[in-house]
């Protein structure tokens, strides 16, 4: 299971790192920071260049190979463990970082679940929402890999998340595509 934040300039990063992945990839869950209005039409635009499935998530959808699912605006998205699959689950509860999706709820779910059985990957953002989230994942025996500062739009997100320990590898998006294929 791979599970991957953004925010500013994210939508470009999401479509350089999605694009290349070959369709045998492990399920992949995304928060991107976006308005909901947006959030459907961001996944199909993305579907149409992938080899991957793409789409907006829905309630119990199951995070399987081959498939995308974004989280809707407005809704924060976290994982559930239905028997041996992970499924998503959302709600609109209280904003987090100020923002609703946030990555530290969905990276926090997956720490919970997934751990070691599971890779985060931090892209290009303001602020610092997904650093303490990936620092659970890391704590939890994920793999997590950040973006670089020469790759990023803002240097925000990835920068907190190295800063508070909790980034395994720094890579451009071309070497974090290479790194998520190696590792499939």
């Amino acid at each position: 299971l791979i599970a991957i934040g953004s925010s500013t300039g994210g939508t470009v990063a999401l479509r350089e790192v999605l694009s290349p992945l070959p369709s045998d990839m492990p399920g992949i869950v995304i928060v991107q920071h976006m308005p909901k209005t947006f959030t459907n039409s961001f996944a199909e635009s993305l579907n149409k260049e992938c080899q991957l499935y793409v789409c907006e998530a829905k309630e119990g959808d199951i995070v399987e190979r081959g498939k995308v699912l974004i989280s809707p605006g407005d809704q924060h998205m976290m994982l559930k463990l239905v028997g041996k699959e992970y499924s998503v689950t959302m709600n609109s509860g209280e904003l987090v970082n100020r923002h609703r999706p946030s990555v530290d709820v969905l990276f926090r779910s997956v720490a919970n679940l997934a751990g070691n059985k599971s890779i985060g990957v931090i892209l290009t953002g303001m602020g610092d929402d997904g650093a303490a989230g990936m620092a659970e994942m890391h704590d939890s025996g994920s793999l997590t890999l950040a973006q670089d500062e020469e790759s990023c739009v803002v240097y925000g997100m990835p920068r907190k998340a190295v800063e508070c320990g909790a980034v395994d590898e720094v890579k451009n998006l071309e070497g974090i595509v290479k790194r998520l294929i190696e590792l499939r």
